[in-house]
């Protein structure tokens, strides 16, 4: 297990929206309890409503801006904001710009291999219909 990653040992995942590095999770750090995750956001992309049901989540801009939902209230964020996200909190991030964006993700506790749980609530109401 690692006490220092560097960008060249994260895991990257490409994922229809952009890029996830891993930075802090089982496999990695062996982590209990903190999950650190950097999301890079395409232009005009975003990671679409879900939620976490035994995690906490505060999500942080690093760069550029993102229209985070937080259940049915939505906020501008830029860079050096954050969000809080209760367990079970429906919420959804997404990029309108014609640039990338960067967030830092970190979730608690760690839950599974990769220490993250995700419920895809996209489909359902009211969620497919809010934006």
């Amino acid at each position: 297990m690692r006490t220092f990653t560097d960008s060249s040992e994260a895991r990257y995942e490409q994922v229809p929206w952009g890029t996830l590095a891993w930075f802090s999770n089982p496999d990695s750090t062996g982590t209990e309890n903190l999950v650190v995750v950097e999301v890079r956001f395409d232009p005009d992309s975003g990671h679409n409503f879900h939620k976490h049901p035994n995690q906490e989540e505060v999500i942080y801009v690093v760069e550029g801006e993102i229209e985070q939902w937080v259940g049915t209230e939505k906020r501008t964020l830029g860079a050096g904001d954050s969000a809080f996200i209760s367990k079970n909190e429906v919420h959804a991030s997404f990029n309108e710009s014609n640039r990338a964006a960067k967030i830092l993700a970190i979730l608690g506790p760690s839950i599974g291999q990769d220490g993250y749980e995700l419920v895809d609530v996209a489909e359902e109401e009211p969620w497919i219909s809010i934006r």
